[in-house]
């Protein structure tokens, strides 16, 4: 069964539709004819964004390489959205080009990501290139097969955090994240897809409900409820190995 896509024609929540329509006139004067497209996925695409809590999620597609002043031009957009839209906690980009997203190697990542995750608002709508996705093994392994990579990085930032602000973020990431691998893990039999890492949380303890404990904990960590530092660290060490083992044992026995 085909995975759901967004509804372009869903309009965005009343107080990001200025954020969107000042981001596409910004990056339009700021690449001009070397713009292809641009997309917003995340929460805002889905329409569930929380204001001083969520991101603003952006994939920008060029025809060409812009080293040159990518890195005034992103750092001049969060300075401006930090100003008038301060309800958007940070502006995440990521970039590509036309030619990486239509070759065949980018079907479980762009075409996924674009697919069945993003709206386009701005340009040529690449998604359209991509048929529907099911729900399969490659897709979970690929947006989480480096489980073991991310999971000790952001325990290192918990530990090192040393603001109430810094260490509630932290938290909130890897919970999300968390959660998120969870679903991925038996994403492949329960034939669905969760964004939502609360979602995901549910539909993971139909299949694992001897983790409703830590679960549970996750869902915490991700209300922005400050929790000591010690007790994070444990749940990710016990959680977290699990799900890297777990990984593991399905690429093995599926591959």
């Amino acid at each position: 069964m085909p995975l759901p896509v967004i509804d372009p024609k869903l309009g965005f929540q009343t107080m990001y539709q200025p954020v969107v329509a000042d981001l596409c006139r910004y990056m339009k004067a700021g690449l001009g004819s070397n713009l292809h497209s641009l997309y917003i996925y995340g929460s805002v695409a889905r329409k569930t964004a929380v204001a001083y809590q969520s991101n603003l999620d952006v994939i920008v597609v060029t025809h060409h390489q812009f080293e040159e002043n990518r890195q005034t031009l992103f750092n001049t957009l969060r300075w401006r959205f930090q100003k008038d839209f301060p309800y958007v906690t940070d502006v995440s980009i990521k970039t590509a080009l036309v030619s990486e997203i239509a070759s065949l190697d980018s079907l479980f990542s762009w075409g996924f990501l674009l697919k069945h995750c993003s709206v386009c608002v701005h340009g040529d709508n690449m998604a359209e290139c991509f048929g529907d996705y099911e729900p399969s093994w490659e897709i979970a392994k690929y947006w989480n097969m480096d489980v073991s990579d991310w999971i000790p990085f952001y325990r290192g930032k918990i530990a090192k955090a040393t603001r109430e602000e810094e260490l509630i973020e932290a938290q909130r990431q890897i919970a999300k994240k968390l959660l998120r691998a969870s679903y991925s893990l038996i994403m492949y039999k329960d034939k669905r897809w969760f964004d939502d890492p609360v979602e995901c949380g549910v539909a993971f303890l139909k299949y694992h409900p001897e983790k409703e404990k830590q679960i549970h904990r996750l869902g915490i960590l991700l209300k922005g409820k400050l929790i000591p530092k010690r007790s994070v660290i444990g749940l990710i060490d016990d959680f977290g190995l699990w799900l890297i083992r777990q990984y593991e044992k399905t690429e093995f026995r599926i591959g």
